[in-house]
C-alpha cells in the first residue's frame, strides 16, 4: 500500500511539473508594449495582437518575447494585448492545442514632479520627471524645440529669465506620441509669494482675453480663503486650473474697451510679469484695448446708418458677445460699397474708410438720437455697447438716408437727396456777405418743428424772432428753416438756409439729428 501512494503522489508531482513548465506569462514591460514568456515545455508562440480603445488593431513586432508597436501610441492609453501559444502535439492532446493569454494594460504617462520652480538668479532651469522619458519637447514664448532624453529622469532647459512658463510635452518610450502639455512655471527669490501675471500687467490686454495668475505657493497659502477682485464690475468668472492657478474668464461683453483696468490683491504679493522679477503690490493694472474706428464703420453700415453697404471677406462675425468685442478691436476685413446707384458725387466725396469723416460722424450722431443718448458724434463706451447689441441682435434703422446739399451761387438752391432719389429742389437764401452761411459740410444737430432764433445783426443790433417753423440746426446758429421771404435765390439770411414754408414743411421731416448738410459754392 504505502509503494502504491509513493508511485500516486510522484505521479502528481511530475503532472505538476509538466504544468507549470507548459504554462506562458504575458506582463507589462520597462522597454516594450508587454512580454510574453513561455515555458521549455509550453511550445510556441502563435500569434500576438493589440487592439487600442475602440477594438482599433495595433500593428505588433515581436522580438526575444517583447512586443512593441509598430505605430506611434498615446501616453495613458488603454490597450488589450492577447497572445496565442501552441502545445507540442503529446501534451496538446493532454491539456488543449493552444493556451491564449489576454493583458489589459495603459502605456505609461511621463510625469513631472515639479511644475512651480523658485528659481535663483543666472540658475538653470531642471525639469524633472516621475520616470525616465525618452523624448520631450518644449516651448518657451515663441522658442520650440525637441530633445531626446534619451531615458533621463531630468532635463535642464539652462538659465531662464528671473520668471516665466515652459510648456513641456513627453514621452516615456520611443514608441509614444508626445503627451498633452503640461506647464511648469518658475519665479524669482521673494520674502513674499510670487504670482506671475497673464497677460503682463500694465500692457494691453484683449477685452476677452482670459487673465491667468500662477502663484508660486497653493492657492490656500498665497491668499487664503480670498479671492481678487476688480474696481469695477467686470461680467464672467473664476475657476481654477490646477492647485497654483486662478484664472478669469470674461463673459457678456468682457472688460470695458478702451478703460483701465484694475484687479486688487487680497493681500500683497510679488507680482512679476514674464521674464521679469518680482514687485510687491496690492493691484495688478492693466489697458483694455480700444475699438477700430473701421469697425465703427462697419457696424453702422450693416445697420442702415450709412450710404454703404459693408461686405465682409469671410465669414460673417458670430452673433455673440466676446465674438463682437474680438472684432471690435480687430476689424474683419471686407469692402464697402455704395447702397445707391444714384449718389450724390458731392457725399461720396467725404466717404473715408477706416478714417474720421463727417459721413460717419453724422451716422454716429443719428444712432446716438435714435437710442436717447446725449449727442455729440462721439462713439464712446455707451454707443459701443450699443452697437454690439444691435449687431446680436441685427436690428437695423429704417429710416433711410437723407442728404441735403445747398449751392450758394446765385441762384442759390436747395437740393433734397433720400434713399437713390432727388425729393425735391427749392431756390433758398443764404447768408449775407456780412454773415455768410460757411462752406463745409455738417450734421444737423438740433431738430424742432418751432422756436425763437435769436442774435445779433452785422450792425450791432439784436434780433428775435418767435414762431420760426422746421428747423434743423446744422453749423453753429445756423439752420434749415422757414421764413417770410418775398423771394428767394439769393444771400438775405443771416446765416441760415432760408426756405418757403411749404418747402421747409417738406424738408423737416427728412432732416432728423445726424444728416448732413453740405453749403457749396
Amino acid at each position: 500500500m504505502l509503494a502504491l501512494a509513493a508511485v500516486a503522489v510522484a505521479a502528481v508531482a511530475v503532472g505538476a511539473a509538466v504544468l507549470w513548465w507548459s504554462g506562458a506569462t504575458l506582463a507589462g514591460d520597462d522597454v516594450a508594449l508587454a512580454r510574453v514568456e513561455v515555458q521549455p515545455l509550453g511550445g510556441s508562440l502563435v500569434s500576438a495582437r493589440a487592439f487600442g480603445p475602440g477594438g482599433a488593431p495595433i500593428p505588433l513586432s515581436v522580438s526575444g518575447g517583447r512586443l512593441l508597436p509598430r505605430a506611434l501610441l498615446a501616453p495613458g492609453e488603454a490597450v488589450t494585448v492577447v497572445v496565442v501559444v501552441r502545445r507540442p502535439g503529446w501534451l496538446g492532446w493532454a491539456l488543449g492545442r493552444s493556451r491564449t493569454e489576454r493583458l489589459t494594460l495603459h502605456t505609461p504617462l511621463a510625469r513631472l514632479t515639479e511644475r512651480w520652480v523658485t528659481l535663483a538668479p543666472h540658475a538653470a532651469l531642471q525639469l524633472r520627471f516621475a520616470e525616465p522619458v525618452e523624448s520631450v519637447s518644449y516651448r518657451i514664448g515663441s522658442l520650440q524645440r525637441a530633445v531626446s532624453a534619451a531615458g533621463r529622469r531630468a532635463f535642464s532647459l539652462g538659465p531662464q529669465t528671473p520668471s516665466g512658463t515652459v510648456e513641456v510635452s513627453s514621452a516615456a518610450r520611443r514608441w509614444e506620441r508626445l503627451g498633452a502639455p503640461a506647464l511648469v512655471t518658475w519665479f524669482p527669490v521673494s520674502r513674499l509669494p510670487v504670482v506671475l501675471v497673464s497677460p503682463s500687467q500694465g500692457g494691453a490686454i484683449s477685452p476677452s482675453a482670459p487673465i491667468r495668475l500662477t502663484f508660486s505657493q497653493p492657492l490656500g497659502k498665497a491668499l487664503g480663503a480670498a479671492r481678487p477682485r476688480f474696481s469695477t464690475r467686470v461680467p464672467g468668472s473664476w475657476s481654477t486650473s490646477d492647485s497654483h492657478t486662478l484664472i478669469f474668464t470674461p463673459s457678456g461683453f468682457g472688460f470695458p474697451l478702451a478703460a483701465a483696468l484694475r484687479l486688487g490683491l487680497p493681500r500683497e504679493l510679488g507680482v512679476a510679469a514674464a521674464g521679469s522679477g518680482a514687485t510687491p503690490a496690492r493691484a495688478i493694472d492693466w489697458n483694455v484695448a480700444g475699438a477700430g474706428f473701421l469697425r465703427l464703420q462697419q457696424l453702422l453700415a450693416a445697420a442702415g446708418y450709412l450710404p454703404l453697404y459693408w461686405h465682409a471677406a469671410g465669414d460673417p462675425v458670430p452673433r455673440q458677445p466676446l465674438a463682437e468685442v474680438s472684432a471690435a478691436v480687430t476689424p474683419p476685413a471686407g469692402t464697402f460699397t455704395w447702397r445707391y446707384a444714384q449718389t450724390p458725387p458731392e457725399l461720396q466725396r467725404l466717404w473715408i474708410p477706416g478714417r474720421p469723416n463727417q459721413i460717419t460722424r453724422g451716422a454716429v450722431m443719428m444712432f446716438e438720437d435714435v437710442h436717447g443718448f446725449a449727442v455729440d458724434g462721439v462713439a464712446g463706451p455707451q454707443v459701443w455697447r450699443a452697437l454690439l447689441t444691435d449687431a446680436i441682435a441685427g436690428t437695423r434703422h429704417g429710416g433711410g438716408y437723407t442728404y441735403v446739399y445747398v449751392h450758394r451761387d446765385v441762384p442759390q438752391l436747395l437740393t433734397l437727396w433720400h434713399n437713390g432719389r432727388v425729393v425735391l429742389t427749392s431756390p433758398g437764401n443764404t447768408g449775407v456777405p456780412a454773415a455768410p452761411t460757411q462752406l463745409g459740410t455738417y450734421p444737423v444737430f438740433e431738430h424742432i418743428a418751432v422756436g425763437t432764433m435769436s442774435g445779433r445783426n452785422p450792425d450791432g443790433s439784436h434780433y428775435h424772432d418767435p414762431g420760426i417753423r422746421w428747423i434743423s440746426y446744422f453749423h453753429g446758429g445756423d439752420a434749415l428753416h422757414s421764413f417770410n421771404r418775398a423771394s428767394f435765390g439769393t444771400p438775405q439770411s443771416l446765416g441760415c438756409v432760408e426756405l418757403p414754408l411749404a418747402t421747409a414743411a417738406k424738408v423737416w421731416p427728412y432732416t432728423p439729428i445726424g444728416t448732413l448738410v453740405t453749403i457749396e459754392s
